[in-house]
C-alpha cells in the first residue's frame, strides 16, 4: 500500500519528482551546437527556447499549489506529468526552432508541477525536525540533478538529438508511474479547497507587498541566478569559450554542484550553533571573495578549464550556506500561507533566471570576463536587497 512506503522511497520519490525541472533544462545543453545544424537555427535561437521553457515554468509555478489544494495532490502530479511526456515527444520530433518553442513552452507549463507538488506534499507528510531531515533529503538529491543532467545528455546526442527529449519523457513517465504507486494523496476530498482565483491573487497580494519578504527572495534569486547565467551560457562558456566537447559538461556541472552540496552541509552544521546574521553575512563575503577572484582571473589570465571554472565552484558554497536561512526567513513571515510564500518564492527566482536566459546571457557570453561581470552584478544586487532587511540587522 502507498501508505506504508518507507520513509527513503518517499524521499526517492518526491526527489525524481523535484529534478525534473533541472533535468528539463540542463539535459539539452549539450546539443545546442548540433540542434543549430538540424533546426538550422541559431545560437541565440536555441537560447530562446529556454527562455520558452522559464517563463512559462515561473507564472505556472504560482498555480500549482493552489491547483493541488483543489482536486488533489496526486490528480495534479497525473495532469502535469502527463502533459510533460507528451510535450518531450513533441520536442524530440520538432522539424525546427518554432516547433521547439512551442513544445518548450507545453513543458514549462507542466513542468513545474511535480517540483511545487513534492514540496507540498513533504508538509503534508512530515512535521518538525522529521520534515526538515525530509526536506534535505530530497534537496540533497535534487541538488546532484544539475549535474547529472548534462552528462546524460551528452551520452543521448552520443545516439541521436532525439534522444535527449525521449529520455526526459522516460523519467517524466517513471517518476508518474512512482508517484501513483508510492505516494499518498496527502490532500483528501474533505480538507479541498475550491479554486479560487481571486484568493491567489488576494494572497499574493499581501505577500509581494510586504518588503521584508522582497527583500530576502530578491536577494536568494539573485544570488542563484549569480550562477545559474553560467549554466545558461554553459553551450558558448564551456565549448566556444573553454574548448570542451559537448561530452565534457561534467568538468563545470560536477565541481559547482560539490560546491553547494558543501554549502549545504555547512548550512546544517551553522544551524543552532551561529546566528541567522553571522550565516549570512559570512556567506555574503566569501561570495564576494569568490567573484572578485573570478573577474581578476578573467581580466589578468588566459582561459583555463580549471581557473574559470573554480571559482564559480567556491562561489556556490556561499550561495548554498546562505539559502536555507533567507528561505526560511522569508517562509517564517506567513506561515498561515506558506504554501502560498513557497511559490511566491520559486517564482521570484524562476523569473530573474528567465530574464538571465533570455536578455542577460546572450548580452555577456561574449567572454568570461562578461559572466564574470554578471555574476558580481547579481550578487551586488542581492547585497543591496539583503541590506535592508531585519535580518542582516539582527532582529
Amino acid at each position: 500500500m502507498k501508505h506504508q512506503s518507507s520513509p527513503f522511497v518517499l524521499s526517492l520519490v518526491l526527489a525524481s519528482l523535484a529534478a525534473l525541472a533541472p533535468f528539463a533544462i540542463d539535459t539539452y545543453l549539450p546539443a545546442f551546437p548540433t540542434l543549430e545544424i538540424a533546426l538550422n537555427g541559431t545560437s541565440l535561437e536555441l537560447q530562446q527556447s529556454l527562455t520558452f521553457y522559464l517563463l512559462p515554468y515561473a507564472l505556472m509555478t504560482l498555480w500549482h499549489g493552489a491547483i493541488s489544494d483543489s482536486v488533489g495532490r496526486i490528480t495534479t502530479i497525473k495532469w502535469g506529468l502527463g502533459v510533460f511526456v507528451l510535450a518531450s515527444i513533441g520536442c524530440a520530433f520538432a522539424p525546427n526552432v518554432e516547433t521547439l518553442w512551442f513544445f518548450r513552452v507545453l513543458q514549462g507549463l507542466s513542468g513545474g508541477a511535480g517540483n511545487v507538488v513534492a514540496r507540498a506534499m513533504v508538509r503534508d507528510l512530515f512535521e518538525g525536525a522529521q520534515a526538515q531531515r525530509m526536506m534535505a533529503t530530497v534537496q540533497m538529491l535534487f541538488g546532484i540533478a544539475p549535474a547529472v543532467a548534462p552528462m546524460i545528455g551528452g551520452l543521448m546526442l552520443g545516439i541521436h538529438w532525439q534522444a535527449i527529449f525521449i529520455f526526459l519523457a522516460l523519467y517524466a513517465g517513471l517518476s508518474l508511474w512512482a508517484a501513483i504507486h508510492y505516494l499518498p494523496e496527502t490532500m483528501p476530498q474533505q480538507k479541498r479547497v475550491p479554486l479560487s482565483a481571486k484568493q491567489v491573487i488576494k494572497d499574493y497580494r499581501l505577500i509581494f507587498s510586504d518588503k521584508e519578504f522582497n527583500y530576502l527572495v530578491f536577494a536568494l534569486g539573485a544570488n542563484f541566478a549569480g550562477f545559474f547565467i553560467y549554466v545558461l551560457a554553459s553551450p558558448v562558456f564551456l565549448v566556444k569559450q573553454l574548448g570542451l566537447s559537448e561530452h565534457q559538461f561534467s568538468y563545470m556541472f560536477i565541481p559547482t554542484v560539490c560546491g553547494m552540496v558543501l554549502g549545504s552541509y555547512l548550512a546544517r552544521r551553522a544551524a543552532g550553533r551561529y546566528s541567522r546574521q553571522l550565516v549570512v553575512k559570512s556567506a555574503f563575503v566569501w561570495m564576494a571573495v569568490m567573484a572578485l577572484l573570478n573577474l581578476l582571473i578573467c581580466f589578468i589570465f588566459p582561459t583555463s578549464v580549471l581557473l574559470n571554472i573554480l571559482p564559480i565552484a567556491l562561489f556556490n558554497v556561499g550561495m548554498a550556506l546562505a539559502m536555507p536561512v533567507l528561505s526560511l526567513a522569508a517562509l517564517d513571515r506567513y506561515p498561515k500561507i506558506r504554501g502560498t510564500a513557497a511559490s511566491g518564492q520559486a517564482f521570484i527566482q524562476m523569473l530573474l533566471s528567465t530574464v538571465s536566459a533570455g536578455l542577460i546571457a546572450p548580452l555577456v557570453w561574449y567572454a568570461p570576463s562578461g559572466l564574470a561581470l554578471a555574476m558580481a552584478a547579481y550578487l551586488v544586487f542581492a547585497w543591496l536587497m539583503v541590506r535592508n532587511s531585519e535580518l542582516w540587522a539582527g532582529k
